[in-house]
């Protein structure tokens, strides 16, 4: 599944997008993931409805095994399975978390959980995180140069606060899943947030509030 990748970088290539080198690119990439999956219902009162096939996750982290990692790079993308600890106080997470983590320590860590955020709300932060990123390539190397400090200080990265989120290792229920660079706008807005005890429209409204928009 995580192949998904490849089928949206194949068609993007192909129509001229070099992922993340433009804004144009980024929007193509991100609009390109965001309607995977679209199947048009026929029948009864469904037809002409547009609905999005539900991808699976376990199947999605498990397609490409090289990609599965033990350990974090800060500043690097990644998706994984988690089951929070003190999930029955929590009024409501993310069993798939997509991350950029800053913090990294020997039993726990800090990232930046997307998923939090309505999609209008991930592409502004995303675009202003580019701008911190170490290098143009957009390969292996390129990192997001990211702390609490430098992400609190500027007016730009406004809408990462309800995404600040820690997670314990040993409450992982997989390994890591790297995400290339050249991926990060196509992961940004799959539809593979897994939120429990609310819907995602619950969850994106009291983001919204938290961020006074």
């Amino acid at each position: 599944m995580a192949i998904i990748f490849d089928e949206l970088l194949t068609k993007g290539v192909r129509t001229g997008q070099i992922p993340s080198r433009t804004q144009d690119a980024r929007e193509w990439y991100r609009n390109a993931a965001k309607n995977y999956g679209a199947s048009v219902r026929k029948g009864g009162t469904r037809e002409g409805r547009t609905d999005f096939a539900k991808i699976n996750e376990k199947k999605f982290i498990g397609a490409e095994p090289q990609r599965l990692v033990n350990t974090l790079e800060p500043g690097s993308m990644y998706m994984f399975m988690y089951d929070p600890k003190w999930k029955e106080t929590l009024p409501f997470y993310d069993k798939f978390p997509l991350i950029f983590p800053f913090k990294v320590e020997s039993d726990r860590f800090m990232g930046i959980n997307l998923h939090y955020l309505p999609l209008q709300f991930r592409a502004k932060l995303m675009d202003s995180l580019y701008s911190t990123k170490n290098n143009n390539r957009y390969d292996e190397s390129t990192k997001l140069k990211i702390s609490y400090d430098i992400l609190k200080g500027a007016s730009k990265f406004r809408y990462f606060e309800p995404c600040i989120k820690q997670y314990l290792f040993k409450q992982m229920q997989s390994k890591f899943m790297y995400v290339y660079p050249s991926e990060w706008d196509m992961a940004l807005f799959l539809p593979l947030e897994r939120f429990e005890k609310a819907s995602k429209a619950q969850v994106w409204s009291a983001t919204r509030k938290q961020v006074g928009r």
